[in-house]
């Protein structure tokens, strides 16, 4: 099978993984995420309803992308790297809404935020459009950090 096929459908497959786990968590509706102080800045619910399927889409996309542009070397290191970040987004949701460990949370999802940045540069080097797509992901990752460290903080 064509390597670049290969690497395509594991980057479609992390994405999906990233989703469904996240779908499993993450519970904004019961009582004890609704009982949290909450940072004055939380964003409304709302945006949470549309940056993440935008994130999820553009994603599947960016990792379709530069396994398809990229040299196997450099697809595999974006795999690599996103991957990590994918085990420490889930890692974040586990750790937040089920034992509700916030301190272990927050630093999982700091990782996210800081291993974005290559996650970034990478695709900088397959399309500029792809890397502009891709850094509301970045942003929203870091805002989400920031959300997550200031609910330990008021916690």
């Amino acid at each position: 099978m064509n390597t670049r096929v290969v690497l395509s459908a594991i980057a479609i497959l992390l994405v999906v993984i990233y989703a469904v786990g996240s779908g499993l968590w993450v519970n904004t509706g019961d009582g004890w995420y609704r009982s949290l102080n909450q940072p004055s800045w939380q964003p409304p619910d709302w945006i949470f309803g549309i940056i993440w399927p935008y994130n999820f889409v553009v994603l599947g996309i960016t990792g379709f992308s530069v396994t398809r542009k990229l040299s196997t070397a450099w697809a595999v290191g974006w795999l690599g790297i996103f991957a990590f970040t994918v085990a420490c987004a889930l890692t974040w949701a586990y750790q937040f809404y089920v034992p509700h460990n916030l301190g272990v949370a927050s630093s999982a999802l700091w990782l996210v935020a800081v291993f974005t940045v290559p996650l970034l540069v990478i695709t900088f080097r397959a399309s500029i459009l792809l890397g502009l797509l891709l850094v509301p992901y970045q942003i929203w990752v870091s805002i989400a950090t920031f959300l997550s460290f200031n609910y330990r903080r008021l916690n």
